[in-house]
């Protein structure tokens, strides 16, 4: 059976947010400490890469999404512009017990949402994927 691999799970993720101006106010900045930017937007939505914004009466609530940072100061500059820009801290900058040199930096959304930014360390993530048992 033949299938198509892009090297990612997901085509795209759908966040539905109450007020998409304030989630624009949120999300743009955050992002871009990322190194990304909005790569489509309207007066109802907007996107970055596969992950979609849409305004809606019924918002999305209690997700967890986690951006990939490129290094650890991405994380804190991820964590401090969320706060400037209406996020709620959920867990300072800092490591987690998930695997060696895990570190991340956890925020709430306009809606509520856990948005987290997280470094792997490329060796420590080498020596987690060799020692599972999946």
């Amino acid at each position: 059976m033949n299938s198509i691999r892009r090297g990612r799970l997901f085509d795209h993720v759908e966040l539905k947010v109450k007020d998409i101006d304030k989630s624009k106010k949120f999300y743009r900045p955050v992002i871009e400490t990322l190194g990304l930017s909005m790569s489509f937007e309207n007066g109802k939505s907007f996107s970055v890469d596969e992950f979609l914004v849409i305004e809606s009466e019924a918002p999305t609530q209690a997700v967890h999404l986690a951006f990939m940072a490129p290094h650890p100061a991405a994380v804190k500059m991820f964590y401090e512009t969320a706060l400037q820009n209406g996020g709620m801290c959920n867990g300072a900058p800092g490591e987690r017990n998930f695997h060696t040199n895990y570190y991340s930096a956890y925020v709430l959304d306009p809606d509520g949402n856990n948005i987290e930014a997280v470094f792997h360390d490329p060796n420590s993530m080498r020596s987690v994927l060799l020692n599972s048992h999946l």
